[in-house]
């Protein structure tokens, strides 16, 4: 059991807790007290991007932990991400520097590339469109050269590693063998019912390690899409928190179903960053390292993998994405 919720190892000796608070879709309000809740509760690994909005929040909720003296700075491991209107090599300097002007920090310990589809750079907007409504994409995504501004900035001393976030394994390969500062993680959706399997052991194979999203399955998604506007009938409807499956073994463990989603991710050597604003879920979600599932549990678990049908980020959240060359569901993993 302590093999697998050890730290997560990066080829490069760098260490990353295996569990992190994601913080896609808190308001600033709502993080910077979910940041606070969550270092008292012990976390040591931060989520954030760009498009989220909310890196100022974290940056003053961090800020505040350093003034107390109750922390340092190389006790936490912060991420964040390059939003798609900056995936031109030109962009990305500027995009990181804005982020860590808003986190108040010098450094991150990870930076991502967010998305593997750019869009168009259209004054303050993260998802910018024309007069039609339509998302303005930047057809012309050069992954290499984008990569290597990326290592540009581990040169720089403003990311110690860098990685990808929504990339398949044909987008991966490609930039690995052009890499000289390889990929270190690969963060994707990834949770009972889209186990991601080959892409699992493409990464293994690799030495990139994997965070995985949506693990408890982001019951404020739909809602996010229809707000939106935007076609949510091609989104999976899927319950994890009250499957029948992950209900009896919780109920073996004397566990919430939601520690047990993470549970069952982290024992497969992933990290989880569980989103939440709620004080009383973000204490629980981090009390996952009392139990361990079962043999018998993890087939169980297994046998939910809906492989692409359960797929829930997919095209309807930018629509006409499609068509673009880096559109990254076009492959099979």
């Amino acid at each position: 059991m302590e093999k697998v919720l050890a730290p997560i190892t990066f080829y490069n000796g760098r260490k990353m807790p295996i569990i992190g608070l994601g913080t896609w879709q808190s308001s600033p309000d709502e993080v910077e007290k979910a940041v606070d809740v969550a270092l008292q509760a012990g976390y040591r690994h931060i989520d954030t991007a760009a498009t989220y909005g909310n890196e100022a929040a974290i940056g003053r909720a961090l800020q505040n932990w350093f003034e107390s003296g109750k922390i340092k700075r190389e006790d936490l491991f912060i991420v964040t991400k390059l939003p798609p209107v900056g995936n031109r090599a030109e962009c990305v300097e500027k995009y990181l520097k804005k982020s860590l002007a808003a986190l108040q920090l010098q450094y991150v310990d990870l930076y991502l590339i967010h998305y593997p589809v750019g869009l168009q750079e259209l004054q303050d907007e993260s998802f910018p469109k024309d007069k039609d409504g339509n998302i303005l994409f930047d057809m012309n995504t050069d992954h290499i050269s984008l990569w290597k501004a990326m290592e540009a900035q581990v040169d720089a001393g403003r990311a110690l590693s860098i990685g990808l976030s929504n990339f398949s394994a044909e987008q991966i390969k490609r930039i690995w063998r052009s890499a000289r500062v390889r990929p270190a993680n690969l963060q994707v959706e990834l949770h009972i019912y889209h186990q991601q399997r080959e892409l699992r052991a493409f990464c293994r194979a690799l030495d990139i390690t994997i965070v995985s999203y949506f693990t408890l399955g982001s019951p404020r998604y739909y809602s996010y899409i229809e707000n939106l506007g935007l076609d949510v009938s091609r989104i999976p409807k899927q319950h994890h928190l009250s499957d029948a499956v992950v209900l009896r073994i919780a109920q073996k463990h004397g566990k919430s179903t939601a520690q047990v989603l993470l549970r069952f991710v982290m024992q497969q050597g992933v990290a989880v960053i569980p989103k939440s604003t709620n004080p009383e879920h973000i204490q629980q979600n981090f009390d996952v390292f009392d139990f361990e599932l079962s043999p018998e549990d993890m087939y169980s678990l297994e046998a939910l993998d809906k492989g692409e049908r359960g797929r829930q980020v997919n095209g309807a959240i930018f629509p006409g994405q499609e068509n673009h060359p880096e559109y990254p569901w076009k492959y099979r993993y």
